[in-house]
């Protein structure tokens, strides 16, 4: 394998890590609902996305053929984790979870909540 295949790998996988990585720092210290729903969808979702990048140039070079797997994955995780992310604050409005202070504008927080 030549060394410019490993090497786009190995930074694809690399930053991939550290990209996940950041984004399960985030969602252990992030101080509520609302922003630890930010790590696991922005962060972990492009470190994936370069891990999966990384895997289909590796298995398209030692195959010879275009991976089709890692696009078919990497399409659906760019197409659920948004969805997923957006019916989880969804839910967290309806079930009226708490918020840290820093966080939120106190008039655009409650009006909603009044208007029912």
């Amino acid at each position: 394998m030549p060394f410019w295949i490993e090497l786009i790998v190995s930074l694809f996988l690399l930053v991939g890590g550290v990209f996940v990585l950041l984004g399960s720092v985030g969602l252990a210290r992030l101080p509520d609902f609302y922003t630890r729903l930010h790590a696991p969808t922005k962060a972990t979702t492009l470190g994936v996305g370069c891990l999966l990048i990384g895997s289909m140039v590796l298995s398209t070079w030692s195959s010879g053929s275009l991976s089709i797997y890692e696009v078919l994955i990497t399409i659906f995780l760019l197409i659920t984790a948004p969805v997923s992310a957006h019916m989880l604050a969804k839910s967290g409005l309806h079930h009226r979870l708490e918020h840290a202070k820093q966080t939120g504008h106190p008039e655009l927080i409650e009006e909603p909540l009044h208007k029912e």
